[in-house]
């Protein structure tokens, strides 16, 4: 299941009752999981002819279910002074939907950059959007990510060096921290980046590397740009047309919800163009770098880390109507005006599904003078900041820590000192004033269930719904079936593709 991670939700919690359980098993979403869940996946494996979802799918379903539930397992910690000892359940450390989960991750990836990663110079934002059949492609082959990714950047750091040719310097050098988002405002899928690069050079005189700050780029820069990616990328993905559409017409589940996921606003009118300063749009493509930031707004570059990575959905605007639909509120209205999607539950599921990266397809990419394996990478990133947290007291019965070890909590930001950081609240201090300890991290089964029915907690899990599905439910066909869904997907962008 991975660390202990369960936290409390508020600040407050801490201040007032100490530690207090999240109790995941009582959100909606976590209830519509364990309702649909086995019917959701017994539906896939009919349309796809047995074949049904990928595991990776499966299993991140499978460890949200069990995401801060003690009967699967938790960590003892107690406090050194008054041994006052408390439960803390483990999380699943899921990339993919899981509310508290992403949410972590996402302030831990915006801590790390802004500590260990970007410097102190200005930064601008490029978002790079892509048509609709590129989406589809891009979410199918996570190799295909990285090739488009390079191309993009590729353009953009040619722009750079040549700017800063024009003001005498040599060899210059730049980098990016890209967020790779596969998802949308209205759980529709939708690849694209978000690329965080330095508003300047990094230039080397000696063994001294300095910063050369640069203007911002005119429209017409910005349009040229994307017009070179344009052009490259067509040629990248226009060869991989005919095997996406043959893939489309095999029975593959994962296939036709991540098409079906990209056709959701298929039938409404396009949305209109807003022109942009520092913005351009090409044949589907699209391209904005008008988010600029000053050397010294680390706040807001927090603020733009984070939303680099957010997660999916926010569980705050999921609700049930009363015939047992769901109802989630859009941050921003849809192009015909609806500002709540109306969904059933197997439907989001559904969409869910689509939006879980592929395992080992990095979500957050490193180029540049920013990549690890940069000589220039240890002159330009800063020195990571000391621990705010005290140090804990390790129990008596703890092996001593090794060099990997060590290695490890340097290279990791400390889940109490992240929890600081977004609670103002150290979590491993006991209201009695003594520092909390972690004994152990309880796995086993039995002794798991002896422990819990020992303090008058549930042994076992909240229990998921058998599968339901009847006569009626199998002869009626998805909202679109696996070949026209993602021949509308291929087909729904402007761009021609024969």
């Amino acid at each position: 299941m991975g660390e202990a991670g369960d936290v409390a939700c508020t600040a407050s919690a801490w201040a007032g009752l100490g530690y207090r359980r999240r109790e995941p098993e009582r959100t909606l979403l976590h209830a519509t999981v364990r309702a649909h869940l086995k019917t959701f996946l017994a539906e896939m494996e009919q349309r796809g002819d047995g074949a049904g979802l990928p595991g990776f799918v499966i299993s991140e379903f499978e460890r949200y279910l069990a995401c801060g539930i003690l009967a699967h397992g938790f960590a003892r910690v107690r406090c050194s002074s008054c041994g006052n000892e408390m439960l803390v359940a483990f999380s699943c450390k899921g990339r993919g939907f899981c509310p508290s989960c992403t949410t972590r991750r996402m302030q831990g990836t915006a801590t790390h950059l802004l500590d260990r990663v970007l410097p102190h110079v200005p930064m601008r934002q490029w978002v790079l959007s892509l048509p609709r059949w590129a989406r589809f492609l891009l979410a199918r082959d996570p190799q295909l990510i990285t090739r488009a990714l390079d191309i993009a950047l590729r353009a953009i750091f040619s722009l750079q060096r040549r700017r800063a040719r024009r003001t005498g310097a040599r060899a210059a050098r730049t980098g990016a921290v890209t967020f790779v988002q596969r998802f949308g405002g209205a759980l529709n899928l939708n690849v694209h980046f978000h690329c965080v690069i330095p508003d300047g050079v990094f230039v080397r005189d000696g063994e001294a590397t300095s910063f050369l700050a640069l203007p911002g780029p005119s429209d017409a820069e910005v349009q040229e740009v994307l017009r070179r990616m344009v052009r490259r990328l067509r040629r990248l993905l226009r060869p991989r047309l005919e095997v996406a559409e043959a893939d489309a017409r095999a029975p593959d589940p994962l296939a036709a919800a991540q098409a079906d996921s990209l056709s959701l606003l298929r039938g409404n009118r396009p949305y209109a163009i807003r022109i942009r300063r520092q913005a351009a749009y090409l044949e589907g493509f699209s391209l904005h770098a008008g988010v600029h930031l000053h050397a010294n707004d680390r706040e807001g570059l927090a603020h733009l880390c984070g939303y680099g990575a957010r997660p999916p959905l926010a569980q705050g605007r999921l609700s049930q109507l009363p015939d047992g639909r769901l109802a989630y509120r859009l941050k921003r209205p849809l192009a015909t005006g609806p500002e709540v999607l109306i969904l059933e539950p197997c439907e989001l599921l559904r969409r869910l599904a689509a939006l879980v990266p592929p395992p080992r397809s990095h979500l957050v990419r490193y180029h540049g003078v920013f990549g690890p394996a940069s000589e220039w990478r240890s002159q330009i990133v800063p020195r990571p900041p000391e621990s705010r947290t005290a140090p804990c007291a390790p129990a008596s019965t703890a092996q001593p820590q090794s060099a990997t070890a060590d290695r490890h909590k340097i290279s990791r930001i400390p889940w109490a000192e992240l929890l600081l950081r977004v609670f103002r609240e150290d979590v491993l201090l006991c209201p009695c004033g003594g520092r909390r300890v972690v004994l152990a991290f309880i796995t086993e089964k039995k002794v798991v269930k002896e422990i819990l029915e020992h303090l008058g907690l549930p042994s076992t899990g909240p229990p998921v719904a058998p599968t339901r599905i009847t006569a009626a439910s199998e002869e009626t066909p998805w909202q679109d079936d696996v070949p026209a869904a993602a021949n509308a997907a291929l087909t729904g962008s402007p761009m021609p593709i024969s």
